[in-house]
């Protein structure tokens, strides 16, 4: 079977943005305007296609990155006879909320480029900063997108300055709006130097006519700082340009598409998806300027047997088959579903192929294309085509599939760690055996969702990015896999540290008649330093004799074979084990380098587990004197409020031993920035409602560790039962 269409007009993009920025229905006229979906559902009747979670209905919010393919021909009339105009599109609508930023970290390192959407009142907002960061991150070109221009305050300039200050200066105008709020009739694009404008059913009928004479000054003034913006990337053209000779339509694309590729530009247009105003022309974009994927750098892997050497594939069906597993998805009817991505190569049902990142060998059942919560079975999908697997058995989010003979793994997604854990406990024997099985899927599912036992109680304790998540996920629990389960008050996830360095020496010795055990270490541990970074900004390469790890780092510093090779590994386990449970309040510690440096063995008596056990102690005794502190998470909030709240606000801020870091006035209200510890934050939503009649609204995301002040220290100890 051949593929369908080529791989240079396909476009992987996601649509990302703060929560309530109108991404969502800015998704549902896509699927409407590429013929996907008849009838366009509104987040507000709960009917959208994208949002298919009775949660995400119920709540008007997007919850899970939902995948869908559908196709695309230009705008206008005479550019869709043209066959060279068709293409394919992969769009995933991902979540705006703080609590499921994973999803959209996850959807990132899978899209080729991204439509990041933002309020036209409000501009910038906190969670749009995030997702750039990631982005960023990722090296994903991106379209700006400012949505709401029929919103009561909506200001294209004020949106745009917003961008500039607090995203990226390279950002441009390529369009601008025909009047705003009630006004909103349609854009000019400073590209084509033409006014569009949407009529008919849902904004189908787009008509193409000279600029308004009172916006054309205007608009004479955008298109040259477009102008000097893209000619700096092409010689010939900024010679031209400096010669008093203005570019072409054909040109300029072709450049800015170039800009754009690079991340150098990030075109902004405007509309309102709610008034089927400038999505298509959006859509136009996303093919005229986002990149195909031949478009993008050749991918990089390791070798799962030398972690040392590089192995490239380039997107080409010919390659050898290599896709990475970005999400996990359980589905009633088939089981679990594996999304992933290719990158090289083709994968065919019915097939073997290898996990590499477990090296297990697995069959591919099914391979499903995606249509939100609907699915369309194909027998093959190629380079660069996003699509779910059914019957892989031993997956998680971040494995690499690839070629059996050819072998590669590619790098993996990290997640932000969870910072609230709730106690999940079951409400009868039945819920009890149903409720480890839901668990386990759900935290397959999402990497930002753990569960684990409390030692001494025996509960079960889930963590996960906010109260909402858990919310969510404890509400999926009782709907999805029919368990009811009483939940504790929430929690935070303290960490422990240390801050101060120390040696400990260890023999563990016992003698029980027989053959007894022996294991003698001498450890050092310190504060883990962040890695240098050299010239290109990449950490530096670390010595054969240290392993590090996520928040740990174990050197072995063993010489003359004081203590045997094979007993080393046993050392650090035990070392990793202690940190499991802290000193302070019994919190996992981390951030700390362990170096092995003396020992002692017996040739009869020493064993693995004589020197974990030794490595248990050792690390305990010398933790205990290093200073150990209790970290806690603090949380970037920021709360936009009417100017005659702002003091109780400010001062409400300061009683939750938070930091102010500024005000901004943005749409007509004040921003306060601070960073508040979440310990503090529990129900805050409802004390700044009634403190502003419900005049004002807060976000917050985690921010950074710090250590707990001596008062509320002890305050921790004593909720522990840690005198």
């Amino acid at each position: 079977m051949a593929r369908a269409f080529p791989i240079e007009k396909l476009r992987n993009f996601g649509i990302v943005a703060h929560v309530d920025a109108g991404k969502t229905t800015t998704s549902e006229r896509i699927l409407f305007y590429t013929g996907m979906s008849h009838k366009i559902g509104e987040v507000h009747d709960g009917e959208t296609v994208t949002d298919w979670m009775d949660q995400e209905r119920e709540r008007g919010i997007t919850i899970t990155a939902a995948a869908i393919s559908c196709n695309w021909a230009k705008t206008l009339e005479e550019d869709r006879k043209n066959t060279d105009n068709q293409y394919t599109f992969n769009i995933i609508d991902t979540p705006g909320h703080i609590d499921f930023t994973a999803e959209v970290k996850r959807s990132m390192r899978v899209l080729d480029g991204a439509v990041v959407v933002f309020d036209g009142a409000a501009g910038v907002e906190p969670q749009t900063e995030t997702n750039w960061g990631y982005a960023d991150e990722a090296a994903v070109p991106r379209i700006c997108f400012v949505n709401k221009m029929d919103k009561l305050g909506a200001d294209f300039d004020a949106a745009v300055k917003s961008i500039h200050e607090r995203l990226s200066p390279k950002a441009v105008r390529i369009q601008i709006p025909i009047g705003a709020e009630d006004d909103m009739a349609g854009v000019v694009d400073l590209v084509t130097m033409k006014a569009y404008r949407f009529a008919g059913e849902m904004g189908m009928d787009v008509t193409e006519e000279e600029i308004p004479a009172d916006l054309l000054e205007d608009a004479q003034k955008w298109r040259a700082e477009l102008i000097e913006k893209v000619v700096e990337h092409d010689d010939e053209m900024m010679e031209a340009f400096l010669g008093g000779e203005e570019p072409g339509t054909a040109d300029l694309k072709r450049v800015l598409r170039i800009a754009v590729l690079k991340n150098e530009i990030f075109p902004i247009m405007t509309g309102t998806a709610l008034q089927n105003i400038g999505v298509q022309l959006v859509l136009d974009a996303v093919v005229d300027y986002l990149p195909a994927p031949t478009d993008l750098p050749d991918v990089d892997g390791t070798d799962p047997k030398d972690e040392e050497t590089v192995v490239t594939r380039k997107p080409s069906d010919e390659e050898a088959m290599s896709a990475l597993v970005f999400k996990l998805q359980d589905d009633k009817f088939v089981g679990q579903l594996a999304f992933f991505r290719v990158y090289s190569g083709k994968v065919t049902s019915g097939t073997y192929i290898m996990n590499s990142s477990t090296g297990n060998k697995e069959r591919v059942g099914r391979i499903v294309r995606l249509m939100a919560d609907k699915r369309e079975e194909v027998e093959e999908v190629y380079a660069g085509e996003i699509a779910a697997a059914v019957g892989i058995k031993e997956v998680k989010t971040s494995h690499t599939l690839c070629d059996l003979e050819k072998p590669i793994v590619l790098e993996t997604i990290t997640f932000p760690a969870p910072v609230v854990a709730v106690r999940v406990e079951p409400k009868t024997k039945n819920d009890q055996e149903k409720m480890g099985v839901a668990l386990k899927r759900l935290s397959d599912e999402d990497p930002t969702f753990t569960v684990s036992t409390d030692e001494e109680t025996l509960e079960t304790i889930i963590a996960g990015m906010g109260e909402l998540h858990l919310d969510i996920l404890v509400d999926r629990m009782k709907r999805e896999f029919g368990v009811e389960a009483n939940i504790g008050a929430p929690q935070v996830a303290y960490r422990e540290t240390i801050q101060g360095s120390a040696e400990a020496d260890h023999k563990y010795q016992k003698q029980t008649g027989g053959r007894g055990q022996y294991g003698h270490v001498k450890i050092r541990i310190k504060p883990l330093e962040a890695l240098e970074l050299d010239d290109d900004g990449e950490e530096k390469k670390i010595a054969k004799n240290i392993t590090r790890e996520d928040h740990f780092e174990f050197i072995n510093n063993i010489k003359g074979g004081v203590i045997p090779q094979e007993y080393i590994p046993a050392v650090m386990k035990g070392c990793k084990e202690a940190m499991s449970r802290g000193f302070v309040a019994g919190y996992k510690m981390e951030d700390v380098s362990v170096e092995l440096f003396d020992g002692s063995f017996h040739d009869v008596d020493s064993s693995e587990i004589a020197f974990k056990l030794a490595g248990i102690q050792a690390f305990k005794e010398a933790a205990a004197r290093a200073n150990p502190v209790i970290l806690e998470p603090i949380m970037k909030v920021e709360v936009r409020t009417p100017d005659e709240y702002m003091g109780d606000v400010q001062g409400n801020i300061s009683s939750k031993r938070g930091q102010l870091e500024g005000t901004t006035e943005v749409g007509g209200k004040t921003v306060v920035n601070s960073t508040i510890p979440l310990s503090e934050m529990f129900g805050y939503t409802n004390t700044l409602r009634s403190m502003t009649q419900g005049r004002a609204s807060m976000t917050m995301e985690f921010d950074h560790y710090e250590v707990v002040p001596p008062n509320v220290a002890e305050e921790i100890k004593k909720s522990r039962g840690v005198e």
